[in-house]
């Protein structure tokens, strides 16, 4: 039990002395682009989909009749 409490002690030492954290301005506006890209891409794969499933619905009905 002692060893995991070393290795958390450690860990929380070296990341308040030797992580370089970013402004949080920086952070915020890096989430926010994300966030927008996220949107887009979702709605981009949302689309080719809904064309691709309208498509092969279309195929699949043309070869039925």
């Amino acid at each position: 039990m002692a060893k995991v409490f070393n290795y958390i002690s450690e860990a929380f030492t070296e990341l308040k002395s030797n992580v370089t954290w970013s402004p949080w301005a920086e952070v915020q506006k890096y989430t926010i682009v994300i966030a927008i890209f996220a949107i887009v891409l979702s709605l981009a794969t949302w689309g080719v989909d809904s064309l691709f499933g309208d498509l092969l619905g279309k195929f699949y009905n043309w070869i039925r009749s």
